[in-house]
């Protein structure tokens, strides 16, 4: 049977793959980046379910300051791209050790930028639920929580790095293992640190739980220990098991190069705008929500929880094609290039197309498992059934982008989602919201997603991307 592996090797060496082999490998690399982002959601579900049942407020604390959460993890991620494409680039042309040498790079740089992250999110956690809108009743819980998140930001910066050079050297089993791992661990400190200590029945069998009654506070602690127990194997893997990037058996200098350092900013700085205006506008939809009430702050943000539960394997897609699309431009495949391109995304709506189908039909169920409210059940329902429409042009626009990126072109596609988000979502929920309430916010999100995602289908068939990709690794 040929192996991922073997066919990564036909990337690099020049050898024909027919569109059958394409389509093999797109799935091989694919299939553990989706099973990790669906670990990645059970997760997300059990400690909705746990911070849930804990009452509206709990949630609604947590789903306060979640949108500012993925704005410094976007950074990170978007700062670990940077240098991850371009070792992409360098193992595809058969340049181990300049792959290395940019990994060596990489750590210097980001660990400065993420003890910078750190500092300024403890120093701004107990004024942002306020600038949010948070009422007295939830501050101080969601205050607590984005503390201890940003006390660990170098851990989760070395996460994504670890991660993304992985991804990038064509090996997706290893991180998605170890994100399942921290899935796992996840829950268990969950039910340490979350509830008090109690009796738990299982299968009809009564036992002793210990637990510190910590809420909120333990909900963040037990996702923190989780990423460090993640992490750090992890981290062991890349930097001496790799066969692509490992670094105990190379010799190379931690110098920072001034062209690395370009390149890197140059792919870096788009993704890391785009974050910080994006989620800026999910701040702004947080804002908009929030004097609709508690019920409506915990909904949403159970909402964007369960929907995460289809548009995930998109993300876990558009992960195999920037490993695909950068080690085929690497090897100066431009026939590949495309070909993979649009393979993926193909793939990608297909596979969304049926997890929204799955999503409108079991949003009951989804919204049961995750509170006990009926108030947010109904609105949390509500939303998702919404967005199931938009779940296939969607996903046009996570594996296009995750071509873009591939391809080291990020400004323009960074662009387009900015303009998208606020130029049509913010400007119709703000229009929608107080005749609607959050009905009318979750029905400006799905026109906003059918529009992007045909901005990014016209841009991948009649944009000059892959002109403009060649010309900068020439």
């Amino acid at each position: 049977m040929i192996t991922g592996n073997d066919l990564l090797a036909r990337i690099r060496t020049g050898e024909p793959m027919t569109t059958r082999e394409q389509l093999m490998l797109i799935l091989q690399l694919g299939t553990p980046s989706i099973l990790a982002q669906l670990s990645t959601i059970v997760m997300e579900y059990i400690d909705a379910a746990m911070v849930g049942s804990l009452g509206a407020n709990a949630a609604a604390s947590i789903g306060l300051v979640s949108t500012s959460s993925w704005l410094v993890a976007g950074l990170c991620s978007a700062a670990a791209t940077g240098f991850s494409v371009q070792v992409a680039h360098r193992i595809g042309a058969g340049h181990k050790a300049e792959a290395r040498n940019v990994l060596r790079q990489s750590m210097l740089v980001l660990l400065v930028f993420s003890l910078a992250l750190m500092i300024v999110g403890c120093a701004i956690s107990g004024v942002l639920p306020q600038w949010l809108g948070g009422t007295p009743a939830i501050n101080h819980d969601a205050s607590v929580y984005f503390f201890i998140f940003s006390l660990v930001m170098p851990v989760w910066q070395f996460s994504c790095l670890a991660s993304s050079m992985l991804r990038c050297s064509g090996n997706m089993l290893i991180p998605s293992l170890f994100n399942v791992l921290m899935c796992v661990f996840d829950v268990f400190f969950n039910f340490l640190f979350i509830f008090p200590s109690r009796m738990v029945s299982l299968f009809g069998l009564q036992f002793y739980m210990p637990g510190a009654g910590l809420g909120v506070a333990g909900a963040a602690i037990g996702s923190v220990l989780a990423y460090i127990t993640a992490t750090l194997p992890m981290l062991w893997y890349l930097f001496f098991r790799s066969p692509e990037l490992r670094l105990n058996h190379s010799y190379g200098r931690f110098r920072i190069r001034r062209h690395t350092l370009v390149r890197a900013l140059h792919i870096s700085l788009p993704m890391g705008c785009e974050h910080i205006v994006m989620c800026g506008a999910q701040i702004m939809t947080t804002v908009i929500v929030a004097p609709l009430g508690v019920f409506a702050i915990a909904a949403n943000s159970f909402a964007i929880t369960a929907e995460s539960l289809c548009y995930m394997p998109g993300y876990g897609i558009g992960d195999a094609a920037t490993t695909l699309v950068g080690q085929s431009i690497g090897a100066r495949r431009r026939d590949l290039t495309r070909s993979f391109a649009h393979i993926t995304v193909g793939v990608g709506m297909l596979v969304m197309t049926f997890m929204g189908i799955i999503m409108y039909v079991a949003a009951p169920l989804m919204m049961n498992i995750m509170t006990p409210v009926p108030e947010i059940r109904e609105l949390g329902v509500m939303a998702l059934r919404i967005e199931a429409y938009a779940e296939p042009m969607f996903a046009a626009s996570i594996v296009a982008y995750g071509v873009f990126v591939g391809a080291g072109d990020t400004l323009r596609p960074a662009c387009m989602n900015l303009g998208s988000i606020w130029a049509v979502r913010l400007s119709l929920a703000a229009l929608l919201a107080p005749r609607y309430g959050l009905k009318g916010v979750w029905i400006a999100m799905c026109i906003e997603l059918c529009f992007r995602g045909f901005i990014f289908l016209s841009r991948l068939h009649w944009g000059k991307w892959l002109d403009k990709a060649y010309s900068r690794n020439s």
